[in-house]
């Protein structure tokens, strides 16, 4: 498959980016993807971006956005048929072009640990590991 374009999806295709994100395991109980996908599409900061085949189907995405300093990327994930063929690099490059657009002058990303084949998969694409502890709390419960 050539690499597809990389798009801003809608909220019309919110279900089947959350069925792929399903497929890629991504998606945790604590996390709503649902209501990440939308909350991604609704503003100037941030996009889900998504790339599909000859038929149309939804079959990669990568949700990116920024806050004026840095920029993130969540949710990258490629259908498992089309896996290995370039899309996710192709993800990865729409993200920082989407970054790059609005002068971001840093990409950056969480790993969960354990998942030595994003670690490997990133430090390909020139990622490193950052000096940093990520803390977190929830502010909902």
């Amino acid at each position: 498959m050539t690499s597809p374009a990389f798009t801003p999806l809608a909220a019309a295709d919110c279900e089947a980016a959350v069925e792929l994100w399903h497929a890629a395991d991504l998606t945790r109980p604590w996390n709503d993807p649902h209501a990440d996908f939308a909350l991604a599409i609704r503003g100037p900061h941030s996009a889900v971006l998504g790339a599909r085949d000859e038929t149309g189907a939804l079959v990669a995405t990568v949700m990116v956005g920024e806050d004026g300093h840095r920029g993130w990327f969540y949710y990258l994930a490629v259908d498992p048929a089309y896996q290995r063929q370039g899309l996710g690099r192709a993800a990865v490059a729409a993200a920082e072009n989407w970054l790059q657009a609005r002068n971001i002058p840093k990409a950056q990303l969480m790993i969960r640990n354990g998942n030595a084949a994003a670690v490997t998969f990133y430090t390909a694409l020139g990622y490193e590991p950052a000096d940093v502890t990520v803390v977190g709390r929830w502010l909902d419960r």
